[in-house]
């Protein structure tokens, strides 16, 4: 449950895990009474009832999952004055549940759902995937219906969940960047609600009037003010028949939604923003106001800014970036209901010059004039986006949430139309879109200039979306293909184990051939070379040689290798350490043949350009020292540090802060240069598919991109073997941090192999790894002391070595009441055991998210050159799954008070100590 970022913050936080096409939606033979059938866009239709509920089904038989969304057209951008989050508080506490559902999160994790909530300005959803079962979708549908109208929100409920919603408000502020933004909304719109944050301000959450709260509800919670999303496998007839009859007693609503007034005017003049706090890296930014989703100008002004913002073609990260100016830069147009704002960021490295970088921000976004945007540019940001829609497009999950978004922001057809507007756009059509919005008198930053004769911003006219959709029709529904059955004993059989001889080594291939939708296919590359003793002393720059690959070849530069995989429609990933590189890719079917070719010409041509090797060795130290002062790294560093043994030059070692600092800006080109020529190459290399290709295709392209490469040293897998630990505490002061952070950790002497693994992965999903678990029910239900608490066990499959680990997210006033929480569970747990109806509820949930997780094919690919590397097959999944349904409680506890012993956790607790003090003579 969260409050809404698009999936550009997060990239902007990242600066400082059987399956065929949908089918077109078939027109059911007689509608349920009352229902009537609407627009209908390439499979995805839509339904409305008789009090007002619109349904949108998009079924995809292909993907043995379903995913269900209601989304409520509410969010901030409704809130009055004194209401400020509002929406999302309330978002929490329809989990609370009804009178006939208490809990509703518990019973979620025991149905075996993935679900969860998120508010954004718009609109808020309530959604849940889960393995295709029609017991469970109708189950979930009735709940929807249920929570719409006969959520409990009770004072007692509320004084629960605040120091939950108040511990998320706290970890958005540990995050300086997240801080200036909300600062910079609130400078750029001065009437609008746009410019409140979505969480809200504490005041109003933290004194937050029950009856307000309740009447929010009722004038927001109704069906004609929803739209249930279904995507997945399902069948029509019988979805539209339980809704049907789900939501038949809720009557259309006699109440008029409150009209909006506000009309945020146009910006006239710079505004500055200056944020001063301890920690993080600097940041410059500068935020525009633009126009909503729906104006047919955002699309194209959201090319221009993609644009601007691309790494490495665009001209901030040209003038910034390769001018030392800044560390990395970013961009990105919010899609809104109403106008709303584009951003543009610069991360800087301590001790550049913040000023220096924001007028060469500014001057940057400025020069759209004189230095205009050229077809190339155009061409390259179109393929991306198109990569990015069809990934959308393929995905149930994915597909549910752009739906749910583009519904908040006016309505869900909006998904289609700007595909299609993109494709459209022209050169003089972005370049115009563009220019009028970026204007200085339109921008909020860290600057001020008077200006004699500002230029102004248009203000944009309301849209009429009914007139721009009324004959929109979309392209043509793709065509029905058969489903995938995503049994462990079905995907063994579909898929194809041939090892590929070369002269220079074999390779391992799983090769799962299958119908998806948009025909994606996810693959994973894994090539491994040498042993511990040839690889000491190269710890780091094994991982660097692995970032920097397609940072440039000999023939191609990095823009080039990025063209290269775009063209492709392809999303690439490489990742290495000691010995090991593994590349992820997904792209459509027909593209991999090439795709392999290309990365495999990548890894084996690697430059190493030292100009990028500098930029990479910025943007690596500014990222640490980010971390310096995070809570969440200083107790996961102090623990991972105190249970390795060891020496600095081997690859196991777990360094300081400073010593990373230190390894990266140490590294040359030369280093890299070497290390590639000693280490990699052929000889050990497995390769997993899934999705929509040929066999035969893949396997002449593996051996065209692999002929005549040199053999890599022989492989010998880096052990992890079990090391007692004597158990320790660490305190870590973190002055000025709003959250902490709680970790403890158990080394345990076992492996996946052990008769008691199962029982252990299941006692461990009952103690802390779910919504119904011991920890969670304690802590966050009971307690409320923490926003996320959890355990996990893990066993490595190649040795008994394993780990128990508790960790939690909270205030740093409740650090004593949260440790000894935590303490008195796992001692309750330990003496009292679980019961014969947890252990069946339990098993019954992990078999459902593990049948869910075998219907996704990047789960499948990555599983394989797992199962490849332990000569497994989904036989190993099957017998697990077979070996939970037959556990006791009586197995369960013996297994877990057999290995968890609370006197040989180490623990780390970081925290502001004086916010933690407060609290010493009780209270909260």
């Amino acid at each position: 449950m969260g409050h809404y970022f698009s999936r550009f913050f997060f990239f902007c936080l990242l600066l400082i895990g059987g399956f065929v096409p949908a089918v077109a939606a078939q027109a059911p033979d007689t509608l349920p009474a009352g229902i009537t059938q609407g627009p209908s866009i390439e499979g995805t239709t839509q339904y409305t009832l008789p009090n007002g509920l619109r349904v949108v089904l998009t079924p995809d038989p292909s993907k043995p999952n379903v995913t269900v969304n209601m989304t409520y057209l509410v969010g901030s951008r409704h809130e009055n004055y004194g209401q400020t989050g509002m929406a999302h508080l309330l978002e929490h506490m329809l989990f609370r549940g009804t009178p006939t559902l208490p809990n509703a999160l518990a019973e979620f994790s025991r149905r075996g759902l993935r679900a969860n909530g998120s508010t954004s300005t718009d609109r808020t959803n309530y959604y849940a995937s889960f393995a295709a079962d029609p017991e469970t979708l109708e189950w979930y549908i009735r709940w929807q219906a249920d929570a719409m109208i006969n959520s409990t929100i009770s004072r007692e409920d509320l004084d629960a969940e605040m120091t939950v919603v108040r511990n998320e408000m706290e970890s958005g502020e540990n995050n300086p960047f997240q801080i200036l933004m909300q600062k910079m909304q609130a400078a750029a719109f001065q009437w609008h609600s746009y410019g409140k944050s979505t969480i809200g301000a504490r005041s109003d959450v933290e004194q937050v009037d029950i009856e307000q709260l309740r009447q929010f509800y009722k004038l927001h919670y109704q069906p004609d003010n929803a739209v249930l999303i279904i995507s997945g496998q399902f069948e029509t007839d019988a979805v539209l028949n339980v809704i049907a009859d789900a939501f038949k007693d809720i009557p259309r609503p006699k109440r008029t939604l409150p009209r909006e007034y506000t009309v945020e005017p146009v910006q006239d003049g710079e505004r500055l923003v200056t944020l001063r706090r301890q920690g993080g890296s600097p940041f410059v930014a500068s935020m525009f106001h633009i126009p909503a989703l729906g104006d047919p100008d955002f699309t194209l002004l959201d090319l221009g800014v993609d644009m601007l913002s691309d790494t490495p073609s665009g001209r901030l990260y040209q003038t910034l970036v390769t001018q030392k100016l800044g560390a990395s830069v970013f961009g990105f147009a919010r899609p809104m209901a109403q106008p709303g704002y584009a951003l543009f960021g610069v991360q800087l490295e301590p001790g550049m010059d913040a000023r220096k970088a924001l007028d060469a921000l500014d001057e940057s976004l400025g020069s759209l004039k004189d230095k205009p945007f050229v077809e190339e540019q155009l061409k390259r940001i179109k393929n991306k986006w198109m990569t990015g829609w069809n990934q959308i497009y393929a995905d149930p999950v994915s597909l549910t949430d752009a739906l749910s978004d583009a519904a908040g922001a006016g309505d869900w057809r909006l998904f289609f139309l700007r595909r299609d507007q993109v494709e459209n756009a022209t050169l003089d059509s972005v370049q115009t879109a563009t220019e009028k919005y970026l204007v200085p008198s339109n921008r909020t930053d860290g600057m001020y200039l008077p200006t004699a004769k500002p230029v102004r911003a248009p203000l944009p006219k309301p849209v009429d979306l009914s007139a721009l959709l009324q004959d929109y029709a979309g392209k043509d529904a793709p065509e029905s293909v058969e489903a995938f059955d995503p049994s462990p004993a079905s995907i063994d059989a579909a898929t194809l184990r041939e090892p590929l001889d070369l002269p220079n080594g074999t390779v391992q291939l799983a090769l799962l051939p299958k119908a998806t939708r948009g025909d994606r296919v996810q693959a994973t590359l894994l090539v491994q070379f040498a042993d511990a003793e040839k690889l000491k002393g190269k710890r780091s720059v094994a991982q660097i040689t692995a970032d920097m690959l397609e940072r440039g070849t000999d023939e191609l530069s990095r823009q080039q290798i990025q063209d290269r995989f775009d063209a492709l429609q392809a999303e690439v990933g490489f990742n290495g350490s000691a010995g090991n590189l593994s590349v992820h890719m997904t792209t459509i079917g027909e593209n991999l043949p090439a795709l392999i070719e290309a990365v495999l010409d990548v890894v084996r041509h690697a430059s190493f350009p030292a100009e990028q090797l500098a930029e990479y060795q910025r943007q690596a130290s500014a990222s640490i020292q980010s971390s310096m002062d995070d809570p969440m790294s200083l107790a996961s560093q102090a623990i991972s540090r105190h249970g390795n043994p060891w020496p600095r030059d081997d690859v196991r070692y777990v360094p300081t802060f400073e010593e990373s600092l230190q390894d990266i800006a140490s590294i040359s080109r030369p280093d890299l240069v070497r290390f590639h020529e000693e280490f990699y190459g052929a000889g050990t290399i497995r390769f997993s598919a899934v999705g929509s290709f040929e066999p035969d295709a893949v396997r002449d392209a593996l051996a065209k991109g692999l002929s005549g490469w040199r053999k890599a040293p022989a492989y010998a897998r880096v052990d992890n073997p079990f090391q007692p630990v004597p158990p320790e505490d660490f305190d870590i002061d973190t002055p000025d941090k709003a959250n902490a952070f709680y970790l403890a950790s158990q080394p345990i002497k076992i492996q996946d192999t052990d008769a008691r693994f199962p029982a252990l992965y299941l006692a461990n999903y009952l103690l802390g790894a779910s919504e119904t678990s011991r920890l969670w029910n304690r802590v966050r239900v009971q307690d409320g002391l923490s926003y996320n608490v959890r355990s996990q066990f893990d066993a490595s499959s190649y040795e008994p070595s394993g780990s128990w680990d508790i960790y939690a997210i909270f205030a740093p006033e409740n650090s004593d009441r949260l440790r000894t929480a935590v303490q008195d569970e796992v001692e309750k747990v330990l003496k009292e055991g679980f019961t014969e109806q947890e252990v069946k509820d339990g098993v019954d949930a992990l078999l459902k998210l593990r049948r869910l997780a075998r219907t996704r094919d990047g789960v499948l690919a990555s599983a394989w050159i797992n199962y490849l590397q332990l000569d497994r097959s989904f036989e190993w999944s099957q017998d697990m799954d077979d070996a939970l349904a037959a556990l006791t409680a009586d197995q369960v506890n013996e297994a877990m008070r057999s290995v968890l012993k609370p006197e040989n956790f180490s623990a780390a607790l970081a925290a502001d100590a004086d916010k933690r003090h407060k609290n010493d003579n009780g209270g909260s």
